[in-house]
Parts: C-alpha cells; sequence; structure tokens
C-alpha cells in the first residue's frame, strides 16, 4: 500500500463555468466520507502568474487529495465526482506524486506519508503552504511579487502556480522542476528566495507551515507541460 497524492489543476473559460467553478470551492463534491481511499482533500483557488500572487485568477481551480493507496487513486480519476470538474474545463492537468519528504502541518496535520527516496535524476513536485498571521498579511505580500518574478529566469522550472484555500491568508504555491538539482539551486542560489526564507524566519509570519517534496511520475491532461 503506497500513498498517492493527486494534485489537480481546471481552467475554465466563460463566466457561468467560472461561477460554477467557485462554488465548487465552498461545496465540493469530493468529501473524505464519500471517496474510497482518500485521507486529505482541500478544494483550492489559485492566484495569477507563477507564484503566489495576491490577483486571484478566476480561470483557474484545483484541489490536492491524497490517497491510502495508488490503485484507489487511480479510480478516482474515473469518478462522477471528478467528471464534475473536467466536464465544463477547457484544460485540465492531474499530477500523481509520491512523497520524498514533508515536514510541518496543514490544518494540523501532515497528511503526505514519505514512500519514495530522492533520485536527483528525476523531475522534482514541490507544495510549500503557510497560513499567515492576519496582522502580519501587509508585510508578507508586500515582500512577494519580487519573489515571484525571479522564477521567471529559471528554465527549468516546467510549471508553477500560486494555490490557497483562503484569500490572502492560507496560500501555497505548487511547482515542478526538471530535477532536483535545479529546484535547490532556485531555493540556495537565488538572492530573492533566500532573503524572503530569511524574512520568514526572523518576522514569524506563519501560525502554521509545510514545505514537501514529490516524485511526480505520471500526468494526465493537457494544462501542465509535458515532463516525464
Amino acid at each position: 500500500m503506497t500513498q498517492t497524492t493527486l494534485i489537480c489543476f481546471f481552467e475554465y473559460k466563460g463566466f457561468k463555468n467560472k461561477w460554477q467553478a467557485l462554488g465548487r470551492m465552498g461545496r465540493p463534491p469530493i468529501s473524505l466520507s464519500n471517496t474510497n481511499g482518500l485521507t486529505f482533500f482541500k478544494p483550492l483557488g489559485t492566484g495569477s502568474g507563477n507564484g503566489f500572487s495576491i490577483k486571484p485568477d478566476f480561470s483557474t481551480f484545483g484541489f490536492v487529495a491524497v490517497f491510502k493507496t495508488e490503485e484507489q487513486a487511480k479510480k478516482f480519476t474515473f469518478s462522477n465526482d471528478l467528471k464534475q470538474y473536467k466536464k465544463t474545463a477547457t484544460n485540465f492537468s492531474i499530477v500523481f506524486m509520491k512523497t520524498i519528504k514533508s515536514h510541518g502541518k496543514w490544518s494540523k496535520k501532515n497528511p503526505f506519508k514519505s514512500s519514495v527516496e530522492l533520485n536527483k535524476s528525476k523531475p522534482l513536485a514541490v507544495i510549500t503552504r503557510a497560513t499567515i498571521k492576519p496582522k502580519l498579511a501587509y508585510k508578507f505580500w508586500k515582500n512577494v511579487p519580487e519573489v515571484s518574478k525571479s522564477m521567471d529566469h529559471y528554465k527549468e522550472l516546467v510549471y508553477s502556480k500560486g494555490i490557497g484555500e483562503f484569500p490572502l491568508l492560507m496560500q501555497a504555491t505548487f511547482s515542478i522542476w526538471s530535477s532536483a538539482d535545479a529546484m535547490f539551486n532556485y531555493a540556495y542560489s537565488n538572492p530573492k528566495h533566500a532573503e524572503m526564507v530569511k524574512k520568514t524566519r526572523e518576522l514569524n509570519w506563519y501560525s502554521e507551515e509545510l514545505f514537501a517534496r514529490f516524485e511526480p511520475y505520471k500526468v494526465e491532461g493537457n494544462l501542465i507541460p509535458m515532463f516525464l
């Protein structure tokens, strides 16, 4: 039994389709009680641009779902619940992932269990997630644009999207890198990113945070560039 995480993105056009997608954020058809093997689920809105962004992207929505087994995750991709997301989407992508390492908490738990070793030659996916303290939100968002822009210069970055459960305060990023070395080079060599990490420690912006690395091994759909 190997835990499998799915992260899914759906892109919509037209007011009606976008409005319905926004409604699913509040009332998702997927729940822990009615989905076999599902241990963790979060509906996600997205931000414009490639990383954190204060400006929402009302054309793209998604979710992260964690299953006890790979077989349960596969069966879910054929479910009627998922079809509700896909049927009006112009583009979509579903990324299958195994956890390499995860530390921190998301809604008071760490939902990701390590199951594979890091292979530096394979693509790497990363989720960074945080709940921002309300009184520090302004200082946090003031520092974000420069970090987000700095990601534009990294050709090894396959895909990146700002994601979140609640505007401004519950935020995350999802990114896919061509290799682990590419991600490490960005994280430790980019001065803008290093400065943001330093300020995070000094100013204690977050009331909860999580950092997780994954091995993405399968992708369906056409929204995310093919990288495997």
